[in-house]
């Protein structure tokens, strides 16, 4: 079988099986959230509510109805894109929730994700290109370190060190609420604060969006520093760097030109992973920092046992998730020629 009908193969088998993760994942968080101990009826009303108002609460949101009528309902809407409503913010529909919050977990995200690889890549090539010495073990530490460092933990900690003892950066939240936040299209502060043409809530957008991404995206560099430090080793050990330093290429050129660029190959994999554990270390990021992302109003939710919007902000984290493992593993398969599946 030729490469491109490898790989087109391999696309189809790969969207084929995503309704199935999809179904599986909603599956499970249907079912997980009803094992769970409480009663969203008990967070809408109190505990102390009339029973008769909480049976016609419960009638009213359908949840009297047996466990498999509740999933063949909840599966009907999701075929036709209806995440439902939220029961404790009556008249408010989960997509409208999802796009009043999911810019700023979108923010964090990108900043976080672009940090750990600068950070990464960084440490990796320069701990891999300095073998046995003091850089490769300090490379080394760091890559343990901030791997199984704790997010809410290390986020507490920078908070008590560089907002209550230094005061360097805000405690907490996205905005002053003394200031008019930016206005825009797309939610995102710092790029509204750049189309309107306002270059000081531009400053304090980063100011407020700085500690919170640095401690995500630090702790996330551990992943890309261990990859590129392991595999750039390999990469400098190889008969073609040999080749091009018996022809009296400078070693640096030859790390950045040449060996570099193959030890990134596996960078590309990781993304994807590297992507679903940014979404989980976003929720402990944003309550640890009071960020008013969406992965925090999960956190809410699930605290309010409001059965629609965790389900509905789930599908939606896994739907993002499963699209971009699939991007990723269609990237990296065109991009390295040696991969066949």
């Amino acid at each position: 079988m030729s490469r491109s009908k490898a790989l087109q193969s391999y696309i189809f088998l790969r969207l084929l099986l995503a309704p199935l993760m999809l179904w599986t994942i909603t599956t499970a968080v249907f079912l997980l959230l009803r094992a769970t101990p409480g009663d969203p009826i008990d967070a809408i009303l109190g505990s102390r509510a009339p029973a008769a108002t909480k049976a016609a609460m419960r009638t009213q949101l359908g949840l009297d109805a047996p466990l498999w009528e509740q999933y063949f309902k909840y599966m009907k809407d999701l075929l036709s894109l209806d995440l439902g409503t939220s029961i404790t913010t009556r008249g408010q529909t989960v997509w409208q929730i999802i796009g009043d919050y999911f810019p700023a977990t979108v923010e964090l995200a990108v900043c976080s994700m672009a940090i750990a690889l600068i950070v990464g890549i960084s440490i990796g090539s320069l701990a891999a290109s300095r073998p046995n010495t003091i850089f490769d073990a300090a490379g080394r530490l760091f890559g343990i370190i901030t791997y199984s460092l704790p997010a809410f933990w290390a986020g507490m900690v920078l908070q008590l060190i560089f907002a209550v003892q230094l005061g360097w950066f805000p405690l907490g939240t996205r905005f002053p609420v003394t200031f008019p936040a930016p206005q825009g299209y797309t939610g995102l502060y710092t790029i509204d604060s750049l189309l309107s043409a306002n270059p000081g809530q531009f400053l304090t957008s980063l100011h407020y969006l700085a500690l919170p991404s640095l401690t995500l995206g630090i702790l996330l560099s551990g992943i890309f520093e261990r990859i590129v430090r392991v595999n750039l080793k390999q990469t400098l050990q190889a008969d073609y760097v040999e080749a091009a330093r018996a022809r009296g290429i400078p070693e640096l050129q030859i790390l950045w030109a040449h060996a570099l660029k193959n030890a990134l190959i596996p960078v590309i994999t990781v993304l994807g992973l590297t992507f679903a554990a940014l979404l989980g270390g976003a929720i402990l990021t944003e309550v640890t920092f009071s960020w008013p992302g969406l992965a925090n109003r999960l956190y809410e939710a699930i605290s309010l046992r409001d059965y629609p919007t965790v389900q509905g902000i789930v599908v939606f984290f896994a739907a993002i998730v499963v699209i971009a493992s699939i991007v990723i593993d269609i990237l990296n398969a065109y991009v390295d020629p040696r991969i066949r599946y």
